[in-house]
This record gives C-alpha cells, structure tokens and sequence, in this order.
C-alpha cells in the first residue's frame, strides 16, 4: 500500500469522525418536524422590563413600542425601556412621545449592542430596581411582535418557573424583499424549526438567537456583561455553564428586518463568524470540563447539551474544509507519480455525487420549510421561493469561507446595519389574522357540525 493510499484512508476516516459529532443535529432535525412541545396557559401575569437598544433606529424604532401596545398583554405589566446608543437622529424624542422610557449613552469606542445593555441595566438598577422585574425580554429595535408574543412567552416562563431563558420564533418582515432577505428569513426559520424546537421537544438546551427571548432579573442583578460582537453565544454558553437551559416557544413569534445587499450579507456574517470564533476561545475548554467532571467538583448539570453547544461553537466546518482540501491535494498529485488517471477520474466522480447530493439535501431543506411554514412565511411570490431554494445550499456554504476569513483577519469589527422597513403591526397582523381567522372558521364549522349530529 502506496503513501497516497494511506493518506486518503487516514484522511476519509477523520471526515467519518468529525461527521459522527454532528450526526445528532439530524435527529433534532426530524424531532422538530414532527414535534414541539406546546405550554399550558397561565392566568399569572408577570411584570416585565422590555429592553431596545436603537443606534439611528427613528424610521423603526416606533414601529416596535406600537406592536408592544397593541399586543395581548396586560400593559401596566410592561415597561418600555430604549437606550438611544451613540445616535445622532431623533431616535431618543420618537420613543419618548411613544411612551417608552429613554436613556441616551454616547461612547464611539462601545459600540456592540452588549455595551447598550450593560449601560441601560445599570440604569435601571439605580432608578428602577431589578427586582421590581420578574423578567426582562431583550429586543432589537428593528423588531416587531406578535399580538400574542407576550403571552405565549409569558405561559413559558412561568411554566419553566421562571428559572430558564425563554426564546421564541424569529419570522422576518421582509421575506419577500428580493433574494438575500428570503435566503436570511430561510436561514433563521431553520434554526427555529429543524434546531430549537427539536431540542427543546427532547428536553435538550437551545441557544439564543440574537433577541426576542426573555430572562430572569436574578440574571442581571449584578449588571449584563456580555459586550463581544456575538453576546448571545456567549450568554447561551455562561447559561449552561451555570446549569441553565435555553428553552424554545414555537407559539411566540417576532419578527426582524433582513438585509438586503450583499455588502452588508457579507459584513454582518463576518461579523458573526468571528464572534463565533471568539466566543469558542473563551467558553469551549470551560464546556468540556463541565461535560466530564462531576457535579459534585463543579461539573455541568445538563451534560449533552453541554456536548451539543460544544460542537456548535467549534470550527468543525473549517476543520472538515481543511481535511477535504488536503485529501483534494493528495488526490491531485497522485496521478503524477502513479500515472493511474482511472483512480483520479472515479474520485472526481465520486466527489461530484457526494457534492451533488450535499446541494440536493440543503434545497430539500429549504423546500420542506417553505412547506412547513406556508402559514407564517408572509408574501414570498413562486418565482422568489423557487430562486431562494435553488441559492441556499450556496448561502449556507458561506459561512465555510466567511469562517476561514475570520480565522485570519484580525481586524474583523462591529458595524452597524442599516434598518428601514417601515412594514409596521397593523400590516403583519392581518396576515396573521388570515390564517388565525380561517383555523376560527374551520373549528366553527366543525362545532356547528357536532350540533347538528347530536
């Protein structure tokens, strides 16, 4: 047996191993398909601190505050609180003639959103109390929620009793704006519906997404330190690490604006990448600890979830690029000193199916979500949905590249993203309401029917 063969044994057994790491994300794939786990109601109404960081937000910010008025929820329960964060618009008077609670904090060399968070908690502890908060729910000011968000996530947490994060469906108000929102509004469903929810079914840990999840004000009595370009990886790490899960409500829904451009895909990614890279850094030796000690010296509570986390905030994907380019070059170059063309052509065959069926699979994906979600995905024509689906395999595969480029780039920043979809709640409301009131009807026709029989 020739060098070369070794090499590509050696090499094709580190792919089938780093792919056993990540098999089980297929099982709460299917899970998630097929199940969710759905809260009883509560008639307990906690008081809730809402949190909207709003960096130059004026054309959406109002938009926000209005879909927290007119939601389903007892209003002297909630309390809107927005840090105007290094703003030079009318961010700051919009939100105060709403009705909300403004600080305003300047400071150009704090500029994550963490940094508003940290700001405008300390705020509250000295006005307000922390204590006086059952809960804070953490928003972007681009945000817009469901009529029934505030309850649906309320029955959560009070069924969790109040001890774990709550997370929610994140939809987008813009899905149907061109390519790029929809491949983002694609992107974020699958997270919800083939990550969080099947995790959260099997009892498992999810992770934060960016905003619209609400925490206990225990978590916060002592300030928010989380201010990297990825603070929600690293709450969701220090949570686990405390014995805390995340959990999933598929009924409560949210909505956020998508970008548009390429320009700011490409930025915001990046960004998000090497956040990932960063947080893995600073939280993954402390997760792998806590999975073998013991509870009694210290060692994490939720151990699979722990596992799970791990994986996901590990360069898995870079590192499965790397071997499969080494095992490319190898492959290359056999051929000069074997002069067997035959073996090089059925692997370029090979490699061509396995790629082939890799882009089938992630389409798939895309398609059966278009399925899944027909009721909350908001005008998407054919034409788009069919494009998206064609794209996301792509879309999806950036993220190798973008990872690879905040492995080396050390000047990888936070920047702010543009925000100015006015879409506002009147508008999502009745689309919901259209499925919502056809489901009425339905179940009205079938009582009707039950009477009549008996």
């Amino acid at each position: 047996m020739t060098f070369i063969n070794i090499a590509n044994i050696v090499l094709t057994a580190i792919t089938a191993i780093l792919s056993l790491f990540v098999v089980h994300y297929i099982v709460f794939g299917v899970v998630g398909i097929f199940a969710k786990r759905k809260f009883p109601k509560t008639d307990e109404k906690l008081k809730y601190g809402l949190i909207i960081p709003a960096r130059n937000e004026e054309l959406v910010v109002g938009n926000l505050i209005d879909s927290i008025k007119k939601s389903k929820y007892p209003q002297d329960k909630l309390q809107i609180f927005v840090i105007a964060h290094n703003c030079t618009d009318n961010t700051a008077e919009i939100c105060r003639k709403a009705g909300a609670t403004v600080y305003e904090y300047n400071n150009p060399d704090e500029c994550t959103m963490g940094y508003a968070f940290r700001y405008l908690f300390d705020r509250i502890k000295e006005d307000y109390g922390i204590e006086n908060y059952d809960g804070f729910f953490l928003f972007n000011a681009d945000n817009i929620v469901d009529e029934y968000f505030f309850e649906k996530m309320n029955d959560a947490f009070v069924a969790e009793n109040r001890e774990h994060v709550i997370t929610s469906y994140r939809n987008s108000k813009n899905f149907g704006s061109n390519p790029i929102s929809a491949l983002y509004g694609l992107y974020f469903s699958t997270g919800c519906i083939f990550e969080a929810r099947g995790r959260t079914a099997l009892g498992c840990s999810t992770r934060v997404q960016g905003t619209g999840y609400v925490i206990n004000s225990n978590l916060v009595k002592d300030g928010w330190k989380y201010v990297t370009l990825t603070e929600d990886w690293e709450f969701t790490a220090d949570q686990l690490l405390s014995d805390n899960k995340v959990v999933y409500c598929d009924e409560a829904m949210f909505y956020d604006e998508q970008p548009t451009s390429l320009k700011v895909t490409f930025r915001q990614r990046l960004r998000w990448q090497k956040g990932h890279l960063l947080v893995c850094l600073t939280r993954f030796k402390n997760c792998i600890q806590a999975i073998f000690k013991s509870k009694k010296k210290g060692g994490g509570k939720h151990k699979f979830s722990l596992y799970d986390l791990s994986v996901n905030m590990s360069p898995i994907l870079v590192t499965s690029f790397f071997v499969s380019l080494l095992q490319f070059i190898i492959t290359a170059i056999t051929p000069i000193f074997s002069g067997n063309f035959d073996a090089y052509k059925g692997w370029l065959i090979s490699s061509g199916i396995t790629l082939a069926w890799a882009y089938v699979f992630s389409m798939s994906t895309a398609i059966l979500l278009y399925f899944l979600e027909r009721k909350r995905i908001r005008k998407v024509s054919l034409p788009l949905k069919i494009l998206s689906c064609l794209l996301f395999p792509f879309f999806m595969a950036l993220s190798i590249i973008l990872e690879l480029i905040a492995l080396f780039d050390k000047n990888v920043g936070w920047k702010s993203i543009p925000h100015s979809d006015t879409t506002n709640f009147d508008e999502l409301h009745d689309d919901m309401d259209k499925a919502r009131g056809k489901k009425k009807t339905d179940d009205l026709e079938e009582a009707k029917d039950e009477v009549a029989a008996d």
